[in-house]
């Protein structure tokens, strides 16, 4: 099989909280170039930033993603936005199924697979996130959670090269606890064994699965270096100038 690209998605969540801000940093990030031959770089900015800062990211050699869609079309939806805005503002990726979203905001595994099926539709890249909490990584439900969630939305993908799985433990966002590289190998080894047994050994060898979870600059070399760890999904650590050691760590 041809050797898959890696990806480093970061994903701004609610900040910062000014556009200088945003400028700043990506600013801060042309002292470090990559080589985007090497390495795709996705920036998912609020959505309120994400016109005013996309052309300086895209003048870096990243792409920008918007962190949520709607599951519906054009129409009486307050607070949304939907995959032909997306299309019609150039923004060639989205965020599904984040675990703040599923916790925070209800959204269920039903909705996932409508905004998944609408993307398809649209031709909008995804980065499709799955994971599992605290006490279903210590009931030992991990695998089953991940093939749960990937199941919402099999029927909904008919063009795989537009798809990026994010296995993204919920108990390890944010809190500085780190799958171990042997944990977090283990189970993207085992999501690539579900999608071969659902889909077919085609997709299982060519998707690329990202872990998140707290990932530094301090964490990512050994992570990496796992062979079906294919990049990260970067949370707080892509606020800052360094967000960039862990893209070029990932170039290798």
């Amino acid at each position: 099989m041809a050797a898959r690209k890696p990806i480093v998605g970061g994903n701004w969540k609610c900040n910062p909280a000014t556009v200088a801000e945003t400028q700043k940093l990506a600013t801060a990030w042309k002292e470090k170039a990559f080589d985007k031959s090497k390495v795709d770089v996705v920036i998912c900015p609020t959505a309120l930033h994400l016109p005013l800062i996309k052309p300086e990211l895209e003048a870096l050699g990243m792409e920008v993603s918007t962190q949520n869609v709607s599951a519906t079309g054009m129409g009486a939806f307050t607070g949304e936005w939907n995959v032909d805005h997306l299309k019609d503002m150039a923004i060639g990726w989205t965020l599904i199924g984040h675990s703040e979203r599923r916790t925070k905001y209800g959204e269920t595994d039903e909705v996932t697979a409508a905004k998944m099926a609408m993307c398809q539709k649209a031709g909008i890249k995804v980065i499709f996130c799955i994971g599992e909490l605290l006490e279903e990584r210590e009931g030992g439900k991990t695998d089953e959670v991940n093939q749960r969630q990937l199941n919402a939305v099999l029927p909904a993908i008919s063009n795989w090269d537009d798809i990026v799985i994010a296995y993204e433990p919920v108990w390890a966002i944010g809190t500085g606890k780190v799958a171990t590289p042997e944990q977090a190998q283990d189970t993207h080894a085992a999501i690539r064994a579900f999608l071969k047994s659902a889909v077919s050994a085609e997709v299982a060898d060519k998707v690329r699965i990202q872990y998140g979870g707290s990932v530094s600059p301090d964490n990512c070399a050994e992570l990496i270096t796992k062979p079906d760890i294919d990049g990260f999904l970067v949370g707080g650590a892509s606020l800052k100038p360094s967000f960039m050691d862990i893209v070029t760590a990932v170039q290798g």
